[in-house]
């Protein structure tokens, strides 16, 4: 008997697993639709990191609707089951593909890599990094349609992946980031490292950094050059073996400063293989000869689709001077059409080659370093050169506002009317400040330095928290600030949830429990007992000590005096060892 989840999600088979869940098809008996249900492993129920990991995949996907992401429809829990429904990719991952068809031709390579970066494109405008880019966590449907899945979920440990120091996942090791591999700061440039190794792989049929074990493949991520796939396999165009070669940079600021912008390259490489073919994207001659064959006169008996006007093929020995002068007018026209097709192809020719090549003079790229933005630019004028701003950068040792790196690089040859572009350091750069609500006083200084941040000033206030705990900071949490920024606290002192004992002996029942409720407690078991020093009805022992720091509403047990224990007088008929039973029943 199959397996239905929230009264509604009919489960067939297993379609698919990962290092964390596995993946069902499924039947939504409520909207009558097939969808993909993925749910988490046992074994990591009851550990709340890989819990939250999996809500927050959930989130995230469910937040972005893009046709080349895969849609998240539901989200929700049975029992000890946590499970996410989504859309149901009929087709097979990238992956299988890559085993079955890699190398793959450069045209499908191209036309794939521009619609994993379109929705790389789409999360990144939404604050979103993937941080799995890889061939697994894309999705290949029957029509070509890429989708790419697994957004912001952290994968189990496994031999394909590495850990930082909190024990969390940052990446597939064949397609991570030299910055994951150091457990540095991580942004949409970490994923357009990746997809360009998913690229190589496409186009090669093996990823570029291999080895025994991750952490060997993490430090070949970040030491070791990659070699270009040209020397892997033939027929790479130049022009695609560059952009890879951007995308797998190890400096960050040298790669494309966004997927858009990655896209944009992708698009011209297309453009000006669908002009000119790929004998010029291959860097040969075979585009001349090209266009030498179509502009050749054609040979043999002229067909009836090389008239304009429709004449049948005739016999040359049976034509007249009609005929003739009609087709000297074909031949005119037919030149005409060839000429003008001509200068066209050549025009269009040359807007490629500008596309690729450029124009201008050569010079070499000054140096802007150091200087303002609005410095370079006066500077680039001078050179006949633009300046472009491209990212703002976290650097310690570069100001605030100033240049720290350019695109090309000082001393390398550029043409006049080029753009250069430029990244601009942000000091420490900001940070989201981290919510310290609920955190004890003495731990807050090493929490604040490791997020980037400093403690400023600690005030208290009366609350009912414990003593010392943060109830509130300024700024807040979640707040965009400059790295080193001092973040001020308010720590409770505890005393709301405090009552101190107060001094009732000697009052009355009612005016001790009154006493006792104005400081927060409450009036527990009462008992009575004899006394010479009290009068009958006064309190003449408390449960606590008065000033006694105490839970407010603990209860408290008193004891009564009755008054001084009475006398007996003994008749002289009784017994005087056998005690009267009226004076043991007063007792």
């Amino acid at each position: 008997m199959s397996k239905v989840l929230a009264n509604r999600y009919e489960l067939f088979e297993r379609v698919g697993e990962g290092g964390m869940s596995v993946v069902y098809k499924a039947k939504d008996k409520l909207l009558n639709r097939f969808v993909a249900i993925k749910i988490l492993k046992p074994e990591f129920i009851n550990d709340q990191k890989f819990i939250e990991s999996f809500r927050r995949e959930s989130q995230n996907a469910a937040s972005m609707t893009h046709a080349n992401i895969v849609n998240i429809y539901d989200v929700g829990r049975e029992g000890n089951i946590h499970y996410i429904v989504m859309e149901l990719i009929e087709g097979r991952a990238l992956s299988e593909l890559i085993r079955e068809q890699g190398p793959m031709a450069y045209p499908k390579v191209i036309a794939l890599s521009k619609q994993i970066a379109a929705a790389l494109a789409f999360a990144h405008k939404n604050h979103i990094i993937h941080r799995d880019v890889k061939p697994h966590n894309v999705m290949i449907t029957p029509n070509g349609t890429a989708k790419i899945t697994d957004f912001g979920i952290a994968k189990a440990v496994n031999a394909a992946t590495i850990v930082d120091n909190t024990d969390g996942i940052v990446g597939s090791v064949h397609y991570f980031s030299p910055e994951q591999a150091r457990g540095g700061y991580v942004d949409e440039k970490s994923d357009i490292y990746s997809l360009g190794i998913v690229m190589y792989e496409m186009l090669t049929g093996q990823v570029p950094f291999d080895g025994d074990n991750p952490v060997n493949i993490a430090l070949q991520h970040i030491n070791s050059e990659m070699t270009p796939p040209s020397q892997l396999v033939s027929g790479v165009p130049p022009a695609l073996e560059h952009i890879i070669m951007k995308c797998c940079d190890k400096y960050p600021i040298n790669r494309y400063a966004s997927a858009d912008e990655l896209i944009q390259a992708l698009n011209n490489l297309e453009f000006v293989g669908s002009v000119v073919g790929d004998s010029v994207l291959m860097g040969g001659t075979a585009a001349k000869d090209h266009t030498r064959v179509r502009m050749e006169k054609p040979s043999g008996p002229i067909a009836e689709t090389d008239y304009d006007d429709g004449e049948a093929r005739r016999d040359y020995d049976d034509y007249n001077e009609d005929n003739r002068k009609g087709k000297a007018r074909n031949k005119k026209k037919k030149k005409l059409i060839i000429i003008i097709a001509a200068v066209a192809a050549a025009v269009i020719l040359g807007l490629a080659c500008a596309l690729i090549f450029g124009g201008g003079e050569e010079i070499e790229t000054p140096d802007f370093t150091g200087m303002t933005l609005q410095e370079a630019e006066t500077a680039a004028a001078e050179f006949d050169l633009k300046v472009k701003m491209g990212d703002e950068v976290i650097n310690e040792e570069v100001d605030k506002g100033l240049i720290v790196s350019q695109d090309p690089e000082p001393g390398q040859t550029i043409k006049t009317g080029s753009t250069v572009t430029v990244n601009v350091s942000k000091g420490l750069g900001d940070g989201s400040v981290p919510d310290l609500t609920g955190k004890m006083k003495d731990d807050l200084s090493a929490y604040l330095e490791a997020a980037g941040f400093k403690l400023g000033a600690v005030t208290t206030q009366e609350s009912d928290k414990p003593e010392g705990m943060v109830i509130s900071q300024n700024p807040k949490a979640g707040t965009e600030v400059e790295k080193g920024t001092a973040i001020d606290v308010v720590v409770s002192d505890g005393s709301k949830g405090k009552s101190v004992m107060p001094y009732v002996i000697g009052l009355t029942l009612s005016e001790a429990k009154d006493s006792l409720a104005e400081c927060g407690l409450t009036l527990g078991g009462v008992s009575e007992d004899y006394s010479s020093t009290y009068a009958s009805g006064e309190v003449m022992w408390q449960q606590y000590d008065s000033g006694a720091s105490l839970a407010k509403g603990t209860s408290i047990k008193l004891r009564i005096s009755k008054g001084p224990k009475p006398t007996t007088t003994q008749p002289a008929t009784t017994d005087p060892e056998t005690p009267d039973d009226e004076d043991v029943e007063d007792d």
